[in-house]
Formats: structure tokens, C-alpha cells, sequence
């Protein structure tokens, strides 16, 4: 595995940038809006308060963004090649922040957030795509576990049409400002599947 960190990415439509605190505002307003969160967040409760207040985020973000040109951190901020506008964010962390028994750090996790207005214009699927490329192809990852609440269909049909495959066991997640658990499909997709999705569509 390859630590070359959040390198610059482009796409047709996109410019995926390592993060900094210029964008973090406009995404932490993204984040905090319900639609965005409802089946994000799965931070523990005990953070709710913080969350919603910006000069307490603030402080955390100054802190975080120290790191985020680190080789081992992969996480970018989307931005609109058109407008430069930034409208969600895409990362790959390792799968031990979400399930404490994965010690190997080449199986990992993503995740991925846009703005409700720029939703149903496949820029998460064209940013989670650059991403899930880069981390194979260049970075050298293995496997992506990831998952999604059943009920929010419009997170893991992204996740099928990217080619990840529903395993046959559910789980039960808490998310942070629902105060039920939530029974969420898993997904898997090895580099193998990948490659070869990729050499498939370049015969077509």
C-alpha cells in the first residue's frame, strides 16, 4: 500500500482538493442540514451539542486540517470545475474507525456527502468513482467495506452501481441523531472486482 495521500483529482465535471478550513464552514452546513446527517453521522450522541454549534466545530476543524495533507489521510473537498463552488466532500479512512477488529489498514471504509441541491446529478457517484480508483489503482487498498441504512436507498444504489456487493448479513447501526438503531445493508468490493468492472466497460 501506497501512502501518497489526498493527491488532486479531476473529473469531467469535478476537482476533487485535499481539505482545508476555507471550505469547512459551507460543510459543516451541509452536514448539518437533517436530510444530509439523518443517515451520516455516526458519531457517538454524546457529541450532538457540539455538532450543531460552528465555533465549537471550528476549533475542532482548525485542529484536524493540520493533518489533512498527511500521507495516510484520503479525504478530499468536491468542488464545481464550472463555478469552483464546493458542494460535498468523499474520503477512504480505514475500516478500524468503523469495526475495531479490521487491523489491516489496506481494507477501508468511504463515505461521501453533497449538497441536497446538487443531489440526483450523479456527482457523488462521478466523485466516489475518481476516489475508489485512485485508492486501487495508485494507493494500492485491497478491499472497501462500506454500508447503508435500508431505508435510504439513494446511498447504497450508488454503492451497487459502483459495483459493491451486498453480503447477506445485516447490521444494526446508531446513528448520531436518531435515537433508534438502524438496520443497514453491507457492502464489500475487492481491487479484483474493481479491475475488472473497469476492464469490462473498456471493451464495450
Amino acid at each position: 500500500m501506497n501512502y501518497l495521500g489526498s493527491k488532486e483529482i479531476e473529473t469531467e465535471r469535478l476537482i476533487l482538493k485535499a481539505q482545508t478550513i476555507k471550505e469547512q464552514k459551507r460543510l459543516w452546513e451541509i452536514l448539518m442540514m437533517p436530510e444530509v446527517n439523518k443517515y451520516f453521522l455516526t458519531v457517538p450522541s454524546k457529541f450532538k451539542e457540539n455538532l450543531l454549534d460552528w465555533n465549537k466545530q471550528e476549533e475542532y476543524y482548525k485542529i484536524d486540517m493540520e493533518h489533512a495533507n498527511d500521507p495516510d489521510i484520503f479525504r478530499w473537498s468536491i468542488f464545481l470545475k464550472d463555478t469552483g463552488e464546493c458542494i460535498g466532500r468523499v474520503s477512504c479512512h480505514e475500516a478500524h474507525d468503523e469495526d475495531s477488529s479490521i487491523a489491516d489498514p489496506s481494507i477501508r471504509g468511504v463515505s461521501w456527502l453533497i449538497d441536497p441541491i446538487f443531489q440526483g446529478k450523479g456527482y457523488a457517484t462521478e466523485a466516489a468513482i475518481a476516489m475508489i480508483d485512485y485508492m486501487f489503482k495508485e494507493v494500492g487498498i485491497n478491499e472497501i467495506r462500506t454500508g447503508a441504512a435500508i431505508v435510504n436507498p439513494a446511498s447504497w444504489m450508488i454503492m451497487e452501481k459502483l459495483g459493491f456487493v451486498r453480503q447477506a448479513k445485516t447490521k444494526m447501526v446508531k446513528y448520531t441523531f436518531l435515537d433508534e438503531l438502524i438496520e443497514d445493508y453491507s457492502y464489500i468490493l475487492t481491487k479484483e472486482q474493481w479491475l475488472s468492472l473497469n476492464e469490462q466497460k473498456c471493451k464495450r
